[in-house]
Parts: C-alpha cells; structure tokens; sequence
C-alpha cells in the first residue's frame, strides 16, 4: 500500500489540475460580454438612426418630383396655380355654352364675372381661348426662357374635355 504521505500528495496533485467545467452558477462569460457590449449598444442606435435619417433625406428631399420634366421643383406652385386657373376657365366657359349657347373669349369672360380671375395671365403665363362653335380651347403661354437657362416654360391647353395638356 502507499504511504499517509504519498496519498496526501496525489491528492494535492488532482487538485492543482484546471477543470474546464463551469460550474452551473458561475456565468464569467456572461459578464465579460456585458461590458464589452454596454458601450456599443448606443453606437448601433445612433448608427441605425443615422442610416433611417439618410435614406429618408434621399427619398424626399433630393427626388423632390417636378411638374414637368426640365422645370424647376419651385415652378411647382406656379404651375400648379396656371392649371387652376385653365380648369377655372373652362368651367366659366362650359357655363356659358350651357346658359348662353355660344363660346366666349377671354375678355368677355372676365367681363361677365363668371369667375374669380379678375385678369388673363398669371406669373408670366398668358391665357386666351379660341372657340369653335360649342368647342373650346384654352391655351396658356409663357414667353421662352433666355438662350441658355436650363428652365423651361411649358404651355397648357384644356378643351372641353377638361383635361389639361402639355403643347409645344
């Protein structure tokens, strides 16, 4: 048999081996990824933030549509109130084929007050009608841009059909 003393030295022996067994308590870890991840959480927020705010500056602010293609996005109102304006008209005119039975042009129409236009042009665009028995059409014009200038007047028309078009 061994020896009190060979025994108590096995002993020590075994203890001094490193178990790679955690014990079910014991979460090292746990902790170790806690503190390396508490300052990356509110860099990954501010990042994220950051991305959603720029994918939105990219989806409204810089493809800002324009009304028609070579205009300018503050055109917009103008254009806009110009085809107000050519739908206004077109209803005065109906009005008066309906009530009077003819075509009116554009000085008569401002003249009876059917409408809240109180002259025939607006930002530069000129509006007059050409009638044809019960059949209409109103056109609006701008004077052409300076030789150069990368904006551009489109001219509207609507008839009858109360549809307005875009015409060279």
């Amino acid at each position: 048999m061994a020896s009190l003393a060979e025994c108590a030295s096995s002993r020590s022996e075994k203890r001094a081996v490193v178990s790679f067994r955690t014990r079910a308590g014991a979460s090292l870890a746990r902790l170790a990824a806690q503190t390396h991840n508490f300052s990356m959480k509110p860099f990954a927020g501010l990042l994220v933030t950051v991305g959603f705010l720029f994918g939105v500056y990219m989806l409204y602010v810089k493809r800002i549509p324009t009304v028609a293609e070579g205009t300018a996005s503050t055109q917009a109102i103008n254009l806009t109130g110009v085809k107000m304006d050519l739908l206004q008209i077109a209803k005065a005119e109906r009005n008066s084929i309906g009530v009077d039975g003819h075509c009116m042009n554009m000085d008569e129409l401002l003249a009876s007050g059917s409408m809240s236009l109180s002259r025939p042009e607006r930002d530069g665009y000129s509006y007059s009608v050409d009638c044809s028995g019960n059949d209409f059409t109103i056109i609006a014009r701008h004077a052409p841009a300076p030789a150069g200038s990368p904006i551009r007047y489109p001219a509207y028309q609507m008839d009858q059909t109360m549809q307005v078009r875009e015409v060279q």
